[in-house]
């Protein structure tokens, strides 16, 4: 800022001056210099101001200097936009209302009023702004004339101001495990200036008959509770409740052996989770347990079967998902042949030859080959030969096959017995038989 004067161009002078609130005329009274409101509320920053004499040319309300030398007008901020409402004028009045509260709304918040009034001589270094003990400052300009100084408008600013606090309702919440009971406590980070009231809601429905910020319940209890500030629903706290738990799988489609299977719990709640603990038993066997909310599985194995489920904790309690049950699809193996009966095969009797198979799921297919022979003898997991014969012997073996592969088994032999043959003679030479020639029966 510059002024000129006879010509020349002059710097401005301020001088640093102790006064006492309201000397000589001057002051601005703050109802109150300290305020703690709930965020998105209303509130009125009351006060009223006087001067000795004179016109006020500009009013205006701050809460920090700007980046030059005069203090940044709440009213050109962007970040107050539509909120603000002065009901001040220009004679004793300042009072303003600051709607839609947010929390870094939270400042010191003070008014300043500029007069035309020029009375008055002071001698000071160039740059020094006018400090004012107590609760008040003068901002004078001091313009050099005819080598005199005088104040050319007067800028009063009414310090310490009000101080804003904007705090939101919070639910802290107390667990204790020998009583087995949870305490709620409806807080804020400032005490609420009008003492309110406070209403607790338990469903969204009002709780009758309490009105403490304290609100003791049963750990068991599975509802969701918030407090709000007596006619100020709208105001509430955050809704707290024990988790609402529930698990995945993924991939989601069937779990084969050997791919990568991963187990996922989540849980919906306020206060957030502090602990995921998994629960199993596999293949029948005893319940086990491992944390986290997450379990992956990177080569899955067929004894991994089993069922599994998740329990999530918070402060408010616990919550148990509901159980997956975990079959891990795998092909054929320790594919076998038995032979029934077990001891000597006679021609003539009947056998039977019985495919075994371990498969997830069930082998679907079993076909039946001879060693030597190309094409099958049979399908069906059992084999039978009625009224064997020797032609029957050899070693022979199945193949097991499900969705997910196949698998032959190792071979059996089957070692047919049989009696004598039919008897048969024959002469050699073939023909006449002669006197004292040689023959083969």
């Amino acid at each position: 800022m510059s002024l000129r004067t006879a010509g020349s161009v002059l710097g401005v002078f301020v001088w640093s001056v102790a006064v006492v609130l309201g000397q000589n005329g001057w002051s601005v009274t703050y109802t109150t210099q300290s305020i703690c409101v709930l965020k998105g509320s209303t509130v009125e920053l009351t006060c009223s101001y006087s001067y000795p004499s004179g016109k006020v040319t500009t009013t205006l309300w701050f809460t920090e200097w700007g980046t030059g030398v005069e203090p940044k007008d709440l009213g050109q901020d962007p970040e107050y936009k539509g909120r603000l409402v002065y009901h001040g004028d220009k004679k004793k009045d300042c009072n303003l209302k600051i709607r839609d509260l947010r929390e870094k709304d939270s400042a010191t918040y003070k008014f300043r009023f500029i007069t035309d009034q020029t009375e008055g001589k002071y001698y000071g270094d160039p740059g020094v702004t006018l400090s004012v003990t107590g609760t008040v400052t003068f901002y004078i300009l001091v313009i050099l004339e005819s080598l005199c100084y005088r104040y050319s408008n007067i800028l009063y600013t009414g310090d310490p101001g009000v101080t804003l606090s904007v705090t939101a309702l919070q639910v802290k919440v107390t667990y204790s495990s020998w009583k087995k009971s949870v305490t709620i406590t409806c807080i804020t980070t400032c005490t609420l200036t009008d003492n309110p009231t406070y209403i607790w809601y338990k469903n969204g429905q009002n709780v009758q008959g309490v009105s403490s910020p304290m609100y003791s319940i049963s750990s068991e209890d599975a509802d969701s509770y918030f407090c709000a500030v007596k006619g100020h629903k709208d105001l509430s706290s955050p809704t707290v409740y024990k988790p609402k738990t529930s698990v995945s799988v993924s991939p989601s489609g069937g779990i084969v052996e050997g791919s990568s299977v991963t187990l996922t719990c989540s849980s919906d709640a306020n206060p957030p989770v502090q602990s995921y603990t998994w629960w199993y038993k596999k293949n029948g066997g005893d319940n086990q347990s491992m944390t986290g909310p997450q379990h992956v599985f990177n080569q899955i194995q067929s004894s991994d079967t089993g069922e599994y489920y998740c329990v999530s904790q918070n402060e408010m309690g616990t919550d148990r998902s509901r159980t997956i049950n975990m079959d891990v699809k795998y092909d054929p193996r320790n594919t076998s042949v038995s032979v029934s009966p077990s001891g000597e095969i006679v021609e003539g009797s009947s056998v039977t030859l019985t495919c075994s198979s371990d498969a997830n799921p069930p082998v679907d297919k079993y076909t039946w080959y001879k060693k030597n022979v190309t094409s099958p003898k049979a399908s069906g997991q059992r084999y039978s030969i009625t009224n064997i014969i020797s032609e029957d012997r050899g070693e022979y073996y199945c193949e097991a096959e499900n969705k997910y592969g196949r698998l032959n088994s190792s071979s059996v032999s089957v070692d047919v017995q049989y009696g004598p043959k039919k008897t048969s003679v024959s002469v050699s030479p073939s023909g006449e038989i002669v006197e004292g020639s040689s023959y083969k029966l």
